[in-house]
């Protein structure tokens, strides 16, 4: 009978993983199955092939500078495999080596016993600038090799090296920090330059976008002003009248609130509201519009972002943040006028003339001032922010955050400023 010539790969499962024979060209043999060690099998053949031959190796010197490594036997997952110390000894022990070779010509069945055995010596090579010329080993062998080296291991994986000594940190921190301004410094001269647009005709917005920003910012958040500034109306009312008792003063606690509140607290508490509520909003909407790539997609139309976008939002809050101002300067008022006429048994006429003989247009101006420039504070920290965000959820978080952060602290660095500046024009 005819022998039919047929090339093939043979596989055989040992201990639960697969090892791949090197291709043979011969008689079609018994198909053999190896399973957890056990074989099965229906001719004598199959005994020969269930003995694996312990894998070896050897070397041998092509030419001068090069070694050639014989590798022969069986080179799968067991006990007694040739160490890979034996390989890096006689590298070393070779002078002036310059390439290393390989004859798998006697190399049986492997799998990644081999494989890992290859990529040590190939490391090793690597290491001491030794030529590797794979061209020896089998197909498949060349090309797990070659995958294995074709992305460079990642080196800044697992546990951090630890914190950078103080000196650095700080270096990086003004480094940032200046990063910080310098970009801070560009968006307001962007912001500014969109608000000569504006008073031009020229700007690109949406005046429905407007009026929606009115509104948020307005009406929309008189109940939180309203508590909060009454509230703290009642504390300074509530101090006033008890210090100024110590004096037989209580009527001038109505002073005390009026001036304190038109002044400096009701322009700081109604920013560090909007600051709180929507400067951190300002700051998520931009902020998922550029993780969704709308800002980016209104650049590609040739629309301005800080026309479309930050424009409407910043003259929202410098036209409604003077009027919330106001407004908290009445709640508040009211507010000590409660614990005034309540608890420091003052009349109610004369609390309320020594209020109005207290307040002139100076006070109330400079609180409204500070009204509308915190205003512009507010919504240039929201939208600055919000441009800056990342292309994340968490990186709009870390925005809104910023966000609120740095609206309160420009709110209290100026009017620290402010505060020295009208003190010494005697304003």
């Amino acid at each position: 009978m005819p022998h039919i010539m047929t090339e093939r790969w043979a596989s055989r499962g040992v201990r639960g993983g697969l090892v791949a024979d090197r291709r043979e060209t011969g008689p079609v043999a018994p198909r053999v199955a190896i399973l957890e060690g056990e074989a099965m099998s229906s001719s004598p053949e199959a005994s020969s092939v269930s003995s694996p031959i312990e894998g070896a190796l050897a070397f041998g010197e092509a030419s001068a500078g090069s070694l050639v490594l014989r590798l022969s036997g069986d080179w799968i997952v067991r006990d007694h495999l040739p160490s890979r110390a034996e390989v890096d000894q006689r590298l070393e022990a070779t002078p002036g080596l310059q390439r290393l070779g390989f004859d798998t010509s006697h190399l049986g069945s492997w799998d990644t016993a081999l494989l890992t055995f290859l990529v040590g010596v190939q490391t090793h090579c690597q290491e001491r600038s030794i030529e590797v010329d794979a061209a020896g080993l089998p197909e498949g062998a060349r090309e797990l090799l070659r995958l294995a080296f074709a992305v460079p291991e990642k080196k800044d994986t697992g546990r951090g090296k630890g914190p950078d000594p103080l000196l650095a940190r700080v270096g990086k921190a003004t480094l940032a920090s200046r990063d910080d301004l310098l970009e801070g410094n560009r968006f307001l001269g962007e912001a500014l330059l969109s608000v000569g647009r504006f008073l031009t005709g020229r700007a690109q917005y949406q005046r429905a976008d407007l009026w929606l920003f009115i509104q948020d910012c307005g009406p929309r958040a008189l109940g939180i002003v309203s508590l909060i500034t009454f509230l703290v109306g009642l504390i300074l009312g509530y101090i006033g009248v008890q210090q100024l008792a110590l004096f037989g003063a209580e009527i001038y606690a109505a002073d005390l609130v009026a001036i304190a509140m038109a002044r400096e607290m009701a322009p700081i508490m109604a920013g560090i509201i909007m600051a709180g509520r929507t400067g951190a909003a300002f700051a998520a909407q931009l902020g998922t519009m550029t993780v969704n790539e709308e800002i980016d997609a209104l650049s590609t139309m040739g629309i301005s972002p800080m026309d479309f976008l930050v424009l409407p939002r910043m003259l929202a809050l410098i036209l409604m943040m003077p009027l919330l101002t106001l407004y908290a300067d009445l709640m508040g008022i009211l507010g000590g006028a409660v614990v005034g006429v309540g608890t420091g048994d003052i009349n109610p006429e004369l609390y309320w003339s020594q209020t109005v003989s207290a307040l002139d247009l100076r006070h109330v101006g400079v609180g409204v001032f500070k009204g509308a420039l915190f205003g512009i504070l507010i919504a240039l920290s929201g939208c600055l922010r919000g441009m800056q965000s990342g292309r994340s959820a968490s990186a709009v978080g870390d925005a809104a955050t910023s966000a609120v952060v740095t609206g309160i602290v420009a709110i209290i660095v100026t009017d620290a400023v402010l505060a020295v500046v009208t003190a010494t024009l005697g304003i």
